[in-house]
């Protein structure tokens, strides 16, 4: 009775936004003062015997969720305001035009952007920064915006578990004190023996654009192999820091220079162009660097602070924290955040693209008033997610789910799943969860290993429907309340991708 009660909260979001098609705000505000209720009445959440009440329960759960969304919107922000950059100057009908070129097939442009360019971003940058920049550079290729959120979600999801230089295993790592490099192997094995359901499931997304002529299936087939192959190499040989990093920039080189040699002896038609209106005249006269100069700056950010030793550790080392009575707490890194560097980048691209300052200005002020729209649904969201866990209501189902035996290992991978859904990173999930699967696989007879990257993969699947991430993607392409639609296209891949993650745990561990 007490699983069915802990996982109430999932399951009234769940109800709601796919059911009800209510949007995450609406939907968000309403289970979270379920939730609230619900871990009170029956969880002991604020209880008088502890060292904090209702009242101090509840300001330490909303600093939490505050600093979180802060974090968060901090990523949206330069990103939106990047968007609305490109389109003011003509960068992103330049950018159109220049994938026109390589390639007349949208889709096979959509997977350089939804697939290799965001898997790059989540290995270099993570913590939402992919989708928030391969969403609206879809929508500008020409994809409506509810499926560009959906390809970049699940374009990304395989580097999720190497995320942000390693980052997940990272934690992994020093909760269970098994070394990286141990941990990189078992984790990739589960993507690279199964990622080519994501890529099927990523040109199916995209193929509904080119109408009847069909999927690109062969093409997406290539892009799988592109970067799967470098990114298990690194995985078990170098270690967690690079193999999403690496085996995107890797199998970007190889995917583009099999494009240009496949269309080597085809004439090259001139696309389309766009409108007469200012962006687009002054984008024809913009060259591809300029045009990708946010870009571009944010990659060489995003590489030096991450692998530059002295800049890594000057930048690493500066901390804002906090912490209350009862264990509430919240930690950020305000020159190693992504919407630091993405600022940075933000302000590079608008001298490079030489933009007025009428344009600078309006992208930041559409950018800001867009945020506002997302606060109410993020607030909710991240509001519930740390209520139960404070509450005990996220540790209660996974310590019942770890009652099952020798089945544990085909539900190992839902957990890591669970605490992304709940939490919205894949880092923190293996916090949650780590030493939960490093027990269990010992108690049960399990191979740790393998078991931990269950952890691994699970937690990286889970990003694709965790409800504040779907939240900070559709408010990029000014989808908001719609949120539910997205859902209903992201869970069915994420269920089934868990499914065949779980058979793949078991019969290792036989």
């Amino acid at each position: 009775m007490i699983t069915v009660l802990a996982a109430l909260p999932i399951l009234a979001v769940l109800v709601f936004m796919l059911g009800l098609k209510w949007s995450a705000a609406k939907a968000g505000v309403v289970a979270a003062i379920g939730t609230l209720i619900l871990a009170v009445a029956v969880f002991g959440f604020g209880d008088a015997s502890e060292t904090y009440g209702v009242a101090a329960g509840f300001t330490g759960v909303l600093g939490e969720t505050v600093f979180i969304v802060v974090s968060i919107g901090a990523i949206i922000g330069p990103a939106l305001g990047i968007h609305y950059l490109q389109v003011s100057t003509g960068a992103t009908e330049r950018l159109q035009r220049a994938l026109g070129r390589l390639t007349p097939d949208p889709r096979v442009a959509a997977l350089l952007i939804a697939w290799f360019f965001a898997l790059f971003m989540e290995g270099a940058a993570g913590f939402g920064t992919p989708v928030v920049l391969a969403a609206p550079f879809l929508v500008a290729a020409g994809f409506t915006p509810v499926t560009a959120v959906v390809a970049a979600m699940i374009g990304h999801a395989a580097g999720v578990s190497f995320g942000a230089i390693g980052t997940p295993i990272a934690a992994q790592a020093a909760i269970s004190g098994i070394d990286g490099l141990e941990l990189a192997g078992p984790t990739a094995l589960f993507h690279v023996a199964l990622g080519w359901f994501l890529v099927a499931a990523l040109v199916k997304t995209i193929g509904a654009r080119g109408g009847t002529q069909g999927a690109p299936w062969w093409w997406g087939a290539l892009a799988g192999l592109s970067f799967f192959v470098p990114y298990g190499l690194l995985a078990f040989f170098v270690g967690p820091e690079l193999p999403a990093l690496g085996g995107a920039l890797i199998g970007t080189m190889f995917f583009v220079a099999v494009i240009k040699m496949v269309r080597r002896r085809e004439p090259v038609e001139t696309p389309r162009e766009g409108g007469n209106d200012e962006a687009a005249s002054v984008g024809n006269d913009m060259s591809v660097v300029r045009a990708t100069a946010p870009y571009l700056t944010l990659v060489a950010l995003v590489l030096g602070t991450r692998l530059v030793p002295p800049i890594n550790e000057a930048l690493s080392g500066v901390t804002i924290e906090w912490s209350t009575e009862g264990g509430f707490s919240g930690s950020v890194l305000p020159l190693y955040h992504p919407g630091v560097l993405l600022t940075v980048a933000f302000g590079v691209g608008a001298l490079a693209q030489r933009a007025r300052w009428r344009q600078v200005g309006s992208a930041i002020w559409v950018a800001t008033m867009q945020l506002g729209a997302v606060f109410v649904a993020l607030v909710a969201m991240v509001s519930i997610a740390r209520t139960m866990s404070h509450a005990g209501m996220i540790a209660a189902l996974a310590d019942s789910a770890s009652q099952i035996g020798r089945g544990w290992p085909i539900v190992a991978p839902a957990v890591g799943a669970l605490g992304t859904f709940m939490t919205g990173s894949a880092t923190a999930s293996n916090v949650l969860f780590t030493e939960l699967q490093y027990d269990t696989a010992l108690a049960g007879g399990f191979d740790v290993l393998t078991m931990l990257g269950a952890q691994g993969f699970g937690a990286a699947i889970g990003n694709i429907i965790a409800p504040y991430n779907i939240v900070a993607a559709v408010a990029v392409v000014e989808l908001g309340g719609r949120e539910g639609e997205v859902l209903r296209r992201t869970l069915p891949v994420a269920a089934a991708y868990l499914v065949l993650g779980g058979m793949l745990a078991w019969i290792l561990t036989i």
